[in-house]
């Protein structure tokens, strides 16, 4: 009994995409879509707009392919064309979703025990996405990426297209000022 072909690395596919192997490169779009549109989406905050910037990022990074460096890691470079192509949109469009909206949208969800931890829980959501709220969008943008997409430290770096290091002090701050937001007393 003969089982599936092992999976091509990412290499093996570039490499394949750059002689104009057309499979190889549907194989990587239907690798990184998904992940591709996540980032998409918390930049635009619009399904619509984020469907459009990694159509956009997907035919640019196969115009790219030939410039590609072999011995880097894929993922990140196509994030960093994402995310070049989502802020695009969301600066053309002059609008963004509300971060409770995001957060909502992302939001795994699983069921309550009980109506008071249900209660609770919703109050701690609101509370942490006026929280985020309040952030500037820079370090609104790396909370996001690190904890709501789960994205690595250098994954963010090309998903924002910021040096790592950046990454990692805008992440301190951005976090340190959400636990200032969150301990503040609550009016009311």
């Amino acid at each position: 009994m003969v089982g599936p072909p092992p999976e091509m690395s990412d290499q093996d596919l570039v490499e394949r995409a750059r002689r104009g192997n057309a499979g190889a490169y549907d194989e990587i779009v239907q690798r990184y879509t998904k992940m591709a549109f996540r980032t998409a989406y918390l930049v635009t905050g619009s399904a619509a707009d984020a469907e459009e910037a990694v159509q956009d990022a997907f035919v640019k990074a196969h115009r790219a392919l030939g410039r590609f460096r072999a011995d880097a890691p894929l993922r990140p470079w196509l994030l960093r064309i994402v995310g070049n192509e989502a802020r695009n949109r969301r600066r053309a469009a002059g609008r963004r979703a509300t971060i409770e909206l995001r957060a909502a949208r992302l939001e795994a969800g699983g069921a309550m025990s009980d109506p008071e931890t249900a209660v609770a829980a919703a109050d701690d959501r609101r509370a942490l996405v006026r929280a985020l709220d309040a952030l500037s969008e820079v370090q609104r943008d790396v909370v996001m990426c690190r904890y709501l997409l789960q994205l690595s430290s250098d994954e963010t770096a090309a998903a924002l297209a910021i040096p790592e290091g950046t990454v990692k002090s805008r992440l301190a701050r951005a976090l340190d000022r959400l636990r200032e937001l969150l301990e503040e007393p609550r009016d009311g």
